[in-house]
């Protein structure tokens, strides 16, 4: 079950004894926890109708005991169990704790209660620790086969780069916020697609703005992590061949204290893509962001059009021979005691040579 689904019950008031919240995304988890207070509790006084309690130093059996038991000042309660994974037994392999008796012993208190759950009594079991892919999958498989006497368990997958701009669009939206769309695109990387995180600037650069249109200098000033606002300003710069503008942020890039190899990651980054457009002949940045989704790679659309203004100012043996540049440099800054100020500044004016190579 997606959150969006889980949402969608809840506004139907369809409460189901217990349910399995899975998985890491936090924004999305404390929206679906609100709305299933609000579903099963409604407007009633929550102090003594929610219970927490942390499977780290409960037993599982004692909150099937609690969940059992009638309360004298709620006739409706919602019991949260966090850290849920830590109701699983721990063995050598995930082999035996499949087969073990242990396991089997724990699930039946689960599968017993919910033949009978308590009426009124919502069990919500929180099991935010392992992810969806990689060596977390096995595990988080773990979980959901111990808890599948819970039903369907909500989902909680880390954000895509689509579904986080939408978000930030509908929170910007809410929040009376006028915010270029390119903008948006670069809040949601520069924070790598954190809908938590998202919505906390959303915030700030709303109460900051006062009403007037964000600018890139407002995110670069509120946005912690928002490294990449002169990072790619000065990538958008290079790729037009503006010397100036190139040199002005790199000394923003220096005074702030940017560690400039990141920034020369992010160009050769930039030149790569740049190159592979130029031979693939793509002609505007809903191809380029087109072929490269057909790769496998995600791009925003504001990521597209820098390449795509890259590939209008640079020819092919040009692309090439800042990849060359690109390369010189970072060797120089891995150099012994290297001023990678100086080092910079002259791939700049190397890059922005007019008429160059």
């Amino acid at each position: 079950m997606t959150p969006a689904q889980f949402l969608t019950r809840m506004e139907r008031g369809e409460v189901a004894p217990a349910y399995l919240f899975l998985g890491p995304e936090a924004y999305q988890r404390r929206r679906a926890r609100a709305a299933l207070l609000k579903a099963a509790l409604g407007t009633a006084s929550r102090e003594n109708a929610v219970t927490q309690y942390d499977l780290n130093e409960t037993a599982l059996a004692e909150v099937i005991d609690d969940a059992r038991a009638l309360s004298l000042f709620a006739s409706e309660r919602v019991i949260f169990a966090g850290n849920a994974e830590a109701a699983l037994p721990h063995t050598r392999t995930d082999e035996d704790a499949e087969d073990g008796e242990g396991a089997a012993g724990s699930a039946e208190i689960l599968r017993a209660y919910m033949k009978d759950p308590t009426p009124g009594v919502v069990l919500v079991f929180d099991a935010p620790r392992f992810d969806f892919e990689g060596e977390d999958k096995r595990k988080q498989d773990r979980v959901r086969k111990f808890y599948a006497a819970a039903g369907d368990p909500v989902e909680f997958k880390r954000a895509s780069a689509d579904e986080a701009r939408r978000v930030a669009a509908a929170l910007a939206q809410r929040a009376d916020l006028s915010i270029d769309p390119a903008l948006v695109d670069l809040l949601v990387e520069s924070l790598a697609a954190d809908l938590t995180r998202i919505a906390v600037e959303v915030e700030k650069l709303a109460l900051y703005a006062q009403g007037r249109p964000v600018t890139e200098e407002d995110v670069g000033l509120l946005v912690p992590d928002a490294r990449a606002t002169t990072i790619f300003a000065l990538v958008g710069a290079l790729g037009r061949r503006d010397r100036s503008r190139s040199l002005e942020i790199l000394d923003t890039l220096f005074r702030d204290g940017e560690y400039l190899p990141v920034a020369l990651s992010f160009l050769s980054a930039q030149f790569r893509a740049a190159l592979v457009a130029k031979e693939s002949g793509l002609r505007s940045p809903q191809q380029i962001q087109g072929h490269f989704a057909k790769m496998g790679v995600q791009m925003w659309g504001s990521r597209a059009e820098q390449v795509f203004q890259t590939v209008a100012k640079f020819s092919k043996p040009q692309l090439e021979r800042a990849m060359e540049l690109t390369f010189e440099a970072d060797k120089d800054l891995r150099s012994a005691r290297p001023d990678d100020r100086i080092v910079m500044e002259q791939f700049i004016l190397q890059l922005t040579v007019e008429g160059g190579p």
